[in-house]
Formats: structure tokens, C-alpha cells, sequence
């Protein structure tokens, strides 16, 4: 995956690998000391079940290391998105 800037994913649309809509990203968690994002920070849209899918209140967080694609949408692995908990 390329670099991109984090301000490019406000409110980008997130969407499944398999084609369901996600929702969009609100925020990001990053490492302070690595740099590294750690996850998306997502408000899930209205027809899409939360269920296994660790919250924050009323969004979901989507570990980074599930982003499959950054495009027009970010795309995301549905099994990977969900953390063991």
C-alpha cells in the first residue's frame, strides 16, 4: 500500500471486501512513539450489524492492519476487522 495523508481518510467511506458498506472513518489511533496507525476509528452506517466488532461508544474501531485498498473507498478484510478480544 502507498503512503497517504491522514487527512485524505476524514470521512472517507469504508466498505467490506465482499461489498457491504462499513460506514466512514471519524478519527485514527496512532502509536505516538512508531508513527504507526493502529486503527480506524468508524461510524458504522445504519444497515450494518456491529456485532464482534469492538466499540467506542457508538463507533467501531477497525484495526489498520485490515485495510486492504485506499482509494475512492477504503477497503477493508470483514474477518480481519474483527478483534480478538
Amino acid at each position: 500500500m502507498s503512503t497517504t495523508f491522514s487527512r485524505s481518510l476524514a470521512k472517507k467511506k469504508v466498505m467490506s471486501n465482499d461489498g457491504i458498506l462499513v460506514g466512514s472513518v471519524r478519527n485514527i489511533m496512532v502509536d505516538i512513539k512508531s508513527g504507526q496507525v493502529i486503527d480506524l476509528i468508524v461510524m458504522p452506517d445504519d444497515t450494518f450489524d456491529t456485532a464482534g466488532y469492538q466499540a467506542d461508544g457508538d463507533r467501531i474501531l477497525i484495526p489498520f492492519e485490515a485495510v486492504k485498498d485506499i482509494r475512492d473507498y477504503i477497503v477493508v478484510d470483514r474477518y480481519l476487522s474483527k478483534k480478538q478480544m
